[in-house]
């Protein structure tokens, strides 16, 4: 978490804020100037304490504040939003017993913080979402170190409180890291396909997929979307962004593959880049890999070329390319938009 801040209003809270400085460097601490003692690692602060918190919740990752709870909770009320936007709220008591998580638990990363605070303090650290407090799966939370994203969140808070409550949870995976479910609750069952996760009889229903899902996807389902995909490009040296774009979303709904499980592109490195390529991974919002001709013409691809060997050396780019950066196998083998793009996709192996 890169933009933290420590609010002091105390001199016992501004001891702690200074350790606490001393322990994350890139902390800021602030605190009201009448109180200064001359450090000049604290920011002090003339305006209100009021002004100020108001100012640092909307500019702040996470807030620590080193005073009561119920000063804390009157103060930033006025400003909370939605679990979504509002930041980390740590609340440390007077004399650093005690480490309270109190906003934005998971999705915000209170929780986290509050344990890695309070392990460093020798405090007690005070969590009280029932996921963690029952040891049981975090739903909002559980792709998130992966780079999952949930595909649409209305049903999250239904599936946690079945969770938490301990009725049936199927689970449906086909994409993705499958380290996450090492140890589940007992109240967990995977499912081989989605046939059988429909008849389970499960309360709720976790899904993770690159795969556009066939028919009615369960009551109180969750997608989760992992970044498993990558789109191998072949193209001219001014083939056009929009021309690629719509190669690209053709190709996704051809083969019932979601937009939103793509990570990467990958091409041929040329001299100079295809602005169109570049273009179009920066309205995707994702990398492009360029990988060396030597090196695609070592790959085995199922739609080898001469004409693109005779251009390009290689006789493959786009099935090789995206095979290359996702280090793994051909979910859809060359698509040609002639006349100048051909798209293929693989699936990273993790």
């Amino acid at each position: 978490m890169e933009n933290v801040s420590v609010l002091a209003i105390t001199r016992n809270g501004i001891r702690m804020g200074a350790d606490l400085k001393n322990l994350f460097p890139g902390w800021q601490v602030l605190a009201p100037d009448k109180l200064s003692d001359g450090n000049d690692s604290i920011t002090w602060y003339s305006e209100s304490t009021t002004q100020k918190i108001a100012d640092l919740f909307h500019t702040s990752d996470a807030l620590v504040c080193l005073f009561s709870l119920g000063a804390v909770i009157r103060l930033i009320a006025p400003f909370l939003k939605s679990k979504k936007t509002d930041p980390a709220v740590i609340v440390i008591d007077d004399q650093g017993g005690f480490v309270i998580s109190a906003l934005s638990g998971h999705i915000g990363g209170a929780n986290e913080l509050a344990l890695k605070i309070a392990a460093h303090m020798g405090a007690t650290p005070v969590i009280t979402t029932a996921a963690d407090v029952n040891k049981t799966i975090s739903v909002d939370l559980l792709g998130r170190k992966l780079g999952w994203q949930i595909e649409d969140d209305s049903a999250v808070t239904r599936v946690s409180a079945h969770m938490v409550n301990g009725d049936p949870i199927g689970v449906f995976q086909d994409a993705g890291n499958k380290e996450w479910c090492a140890k589940l609750p007992p109240n967990v069952t995977i499912y081989n396909d989605m046939d059988s996760l429909k008849k389970s009889g499960s309360r709720g229903h976790i899904i993770i997929s690159d795969k556009i899902i066939d028919g009615t996807i369960p009551a109180d389902s969750v997608v989760y979307r992992p970044p498993s995909l990558v789109i191998g490009v072949g193209l001219h040296w001014d083939t056009p962004k929009d021309t690629i774009q719509d190669g690209i979303e053709r190709t996704l709904e051809k083969f019932g593959l979601s937009p939103i499980s793509v990570s990467g592109l990958a091409s041929i490195k040329k001299p100079q880049d295809v602005l169109g390529l570049v273009q179009a991974a920066a309205e995707m919002n994702v990398p492009v890999e360029y990988v060396d001709r030597k090196d695609l013409s070592q790959i085995r691809t199922p739609n080898p070329s001469d004409t693109v060997r005779s251009f390009e050396g290689t006789a493959s780019v786009s099935e090789a390319a995206a095979m290359i950066s996702a280090g793994g196998n051909l979910v859809v083998e060359k698509q040609k938009f002639p006349p100048n793009l051909t798209i293929a996709i693989a699936r990273r192996m993790d």
